[in-house]
């Protein structure tokens, strides 16, 4: 089989100016509302406008999103990064998962997750699989309403199940399982506040039934980590917003280019950095590097039972 090219985007925090009702702005939304108008011209239409035709011009097989596409979880939110989301290409050559700013608050699914189903195309609910070639995307939902000052994530034991089932059936065919989340699964990757609450759950998971890479947003910076798997260790690559002017906090726009090469063999992914430059107004190619990915031993049929 030839080689397949990925796109991975994260954090895009599409520009939107809030109408809030007087019962919102008595919400966690209003803090979104004043950190918004702290951060609102780092977020940037021309940097999404100039992301859309890199990819585009890149060509790549299947682009995954790992989160945070609105702000504030507004109806009319979603109904914009429907649109955005639209024009990258088919729906059956994205995955995307959703981050705790498409969860700020509860929004009925008919005006919120529901208008993404092209892109999650969820057939059982949460852990969904969606198979390219001879790899196995497997999406979790890490987002989940929290109290203010939080951002923090849950998989839940239902979902880690799953997600256990998934990678052992996949595995034990062969297949290479690329697992998509927005918080970080690396564990001192993010503070407390910002955590995966049941990391420590999703790490046993992962060292038990295997992966080849973890893809990840919510980290300001981009990052490298490794998770224990049951032989190697399974890299876990995050890429910082997607749309962000360089800051203080933030390293600024980037995308990732992931060539998988030797699938069915020794599998590398070649890691191309995409990165805003604010001289030339245009992504350009920062580094290129290449990982070496595990073929993790998954764990036998009787532990990981078909679904």
């Amino acid at each position: 089989m030839s080689d397949l090219l990925f796109a991975h985007i994260s954090d895009l925090h599409l520009p939107f100016e809030p109408q809030l009702t007087l019962r919102q702005h008595l919400s966690k939304r209003q803090l979104s509302v004043w950190s918004w108008y702290r951060r609102r011209a780092l977020h940037r239409s021309d940097i999404l406008d100039s992301l859309h035709r890199d990819l585009h011009d890149h060509a790549v097989d299947h682009v995954v999103v790992t989160g945070d596409i609105t702000n504030f979880s507004l109806p009319g939110e979603f109904r914009q990064a429907a649109d955005w989301l639209a024009p990258l290409g088919p729906a059956e050559r994205i995955s995307l998962v959703p981050g705790n700013h498409d969860a700020l608050m509860y929004v009925p699914p008919a005006e919120g997750l529901d208008l993404w189903a092209p892109w999650t195309r969820l057939s059982d609910g949460w852990p969904y699989l969606h198979r390219v070639g001879e790899v196995s995307v497997i999406g979790l939902n890490s987002a989940l309403p929290t109290a203010p000052l939080l951002a923090r994530g849950w998989l839940g034991a239902q979902q880690l199940a799953r997600l256990e089932q998934v990678l052992g059936n996949e595995g034990r065919a062969g297949r290479v399982r690329i697992v998509l989340l927005h918080h970080p699964a690396a564990a001192g990757a993010i503070g407390w506040r910002k955590a995966l609450a049941d990391g420590p759950a999703l790490r046993a998971v992962l060292k038990r039934a295997g992966a080849e890479l973890v893809l990840h947003g919510h980290a300001r910076d981009a990052r490298l980590d490794a998770i224990a798997g049951p032989r190697e260790p399974i890299p876990c690559l995050c890429v910082p917003s997607s749309s962000a002017l360089p800051n203080p906090k933030d390293q600024g726009a980037r995308w990732h280019q992931l060539r998988l090469l030797g699938i069915g063999g020794d599998l590398r992914a070649e890691v191309t950095v995409r990165r805003w430059c604010v001289d030339s107004n245009a992504f350009t190619t920062d580094a290129v590097y290449e990982l070496c990915l595990p073929r993790s031993a998954p764990g036998t049929a009787a532990d990981n039972p078909p679904l």
